[in-house]
C-alpha cells in the first residue's frame, strides 16, 4: 500500500493511529490489510494532502457523511480544473507582458495585475466545492418563497447549491471557475451578469439570487433586471440597516471590523426592497449549518482557523491578507486562552441565531 500510494510505511502507520485511514483488518501475522473501501479513502486523503490541505482539514473533508467517493472525485476535479485554469491564465498574461516588454512597450498597472485574476469569484471559486453545500433549512425557506413557480432563473448561480431540483431552472453565472464546478446534469448555465440579463421581459415564473447581490457591480440594477424578467423575485441578502449591525456577529465585532468597510457602498435592505417592491423575511442560521457561508460557524469558531474554510468565503479575499492573518491569529489566541468561550458563553445553548441574513420576496 505504501508503494502504491507513494508514501512511507510510517505515514500509513500514522494515518492509522490518528484514525484518518484505518485498515479494515489485520493478518494473522499482524500486518495491516486494506479493503477496497480503505484504498478509496486513502486515495482521497492523499489527493487532498497533495492539494495542500492540512491533516485536520483532510479529516473533516473525508469524514463528511454526506459525501461519497463520486462526490469527492467531482470536488477534486473542480479544484484541479480551477488551478489549471488559473495557471493557464497566468501563463498567458505573463507571455503577453514579456512580449510587450521585449518590444519596449509600457505595461499598465491593469495589465500587470491581470495575471492575478480579474474577478473575485475566480479567486475564491476553487474552494466552493469543499465547504459550500446546500443547507436544507435555508433551502426550504427559499423553495417556500418560490411558491408554485415552475420556471426559475438563478442569478449569480455559482455552483448551483440552492437550485430546486423539481423546477425548470436556468442559471446565470459570470465566473468561468464557478461554471466549471457545476455538477454533471445541473441546470443549463449562461455566462452573463445580473445587470444585463439576456432574456425577454417576464420570461420566468421566478428569479432567485442566493448570497450574491453584494458582489454585483450595481446591486439595484441587477435586482430591477430580475424584476423585469420574472413575475416573482426571491433574494437571499444581508441587512445593514440596523444600528451597530456589525456587532451582531462576534467575528465582525471582535476580530474583523473591516467587514463593515467592504459593505460601505452596499445598498440598504430598505432600498433594495423598495427597488423591487419586496418584503423582508429573517433567515436564521442553524448552529450546524452545512453551507459554509461567512456566518455558518458562529457556534463552531475553530472552523475559521482552517484555510480551506475561509477560502470559500468572499469576505476574506476582500479584506486582504493582513486583516485575515490578524483576525485568525487573535481568534486562535482567544480560543486557546478560553477568552472566546467566556465572551460568547450565551451562544452555547442556542440552536439558531439571527445574524442579519434576509430573504427579499417580491
Amino acid at each position: 500500500m505504501a508503494e502504491l500510494g507513494g508514501v512511507s510505511v510510517r505515514t500509513l502507520h500514522h494515518y492509522d493511529e490518528i484514525g484518518l485511514v484505518r485498515p479494515s483488518a489485520r493478518t494473522a501475522a499482524g500486518y495491516r490489510a486494506y479493503s477496497a473501501g480503505d484504498v478509496e479513502r486513502l486515495r482521497e486523503v492523499l489527493a487532498y494532502r497533495r492539494l495542500g490541505f492540512g491533516l485536520r482539514e483532510v479529516a473533516e473533508l473525508v469524514g463528511d457523511p454526506s459525501t461519497d467517493a463520486v462526490a469527492h472525485l467531482r470536488r477534486l476535479r473542480g479544484i484541479l480544473l480551477e488551478r489549471r485554469d488559473r495557471a493557464d491564465a497566468m501563463v498567458t498574461a505573463i507571455d503577453r507582458e514579456l512580449t510587450a516588454r521585449a518590444k519596449g512597450l509600457q505595461v499598465t498597472p491593469e495589465e500587470q495585475l491581470e495575471m492575478l485574476g480579474a474577478r473575485l469569484y475566480d479567486e475564491i471559486g476553487g474552494a466552493y466545492t469543499a465547504t459550500r453545500r446546500t443547507e436544507p433549512r435555508i433551502a426550504a425557506q427559499i423553495v417556500d418563497a418560490l411558491g408554485d413557480a415552475h420556471t426559475v432563473l438563478n442569478v449569480g448561480a455559482g455552483t448551483g447549491s440552492y437550485e430546486p431540483s423539481d423546477r425548470a431552472v436556468t442559471a446565470v453565472e459570470p465566473s468561468a471557475v464557478m461554471r466549471t464546478q457545476r455538477r454533471i446534469g445541473a441546470a443549463p448555465c449562461v455566462a452573463a451578469a445580473a445587470e444585463r440579463l439576456p432574456f425577454e421581459d417576464q420570461s420566468f415564473d421566478a428569479a432567485m439570487a442566493v448570497s450574491t447581490v453584494h458582489h454585483w457591480d450595481d446591486p439595484l440594477a441587477g435586482l430591477r433586471e430580475m424584476r423585469r424578467v420574472a413575475r416573482r423575485v426571491v433574494v437571499l441578502t444581508f441587512d445593514t440597516d440596523a444600528p451597530r449591525w456589525p456587532e451582531r456577529f462576534w467575528l465582525t465585532r471582535d476580530y474583523l471590523p473591516e467587514f463593515a468597510e467592504i459593505l460601505t457602498d452596499f445598498p440598504s435592505l430598505g432600498g433594495m426592497a423598495e427597488a423591487i417592491g419586496a418584503r423582508a423575511e429573517a433567515v436564521p442560521v442553524p448552529w450546524d449549518c452545512t453551507d459554509g457561508l461567512f456566518e455558518a460557524y458562529w457556534r463552531r469558531p475553530e472552523a475559521y482557523l482552517h484555510d480551506h474554510v475561509r477560502r470559500a468565503m468572499s469576505v476574506w479575499t476582500r479584506v486582504g491578507p493582513q486583516a485575515e492573518h490578524r483576525a485568525v491569529r487573535n481568534l486562535r489566541d482567544d480560543l486557546d486562552s478560553g477568552r472566546w468561550a467566556e465572551r460568547n458563553r450565551d451562544l452555547t445553548d442556542l440552536d439558531t441565531v439571527d445574524l442579519g441574513l434576509r430573504l427579499l420576496i417580491a
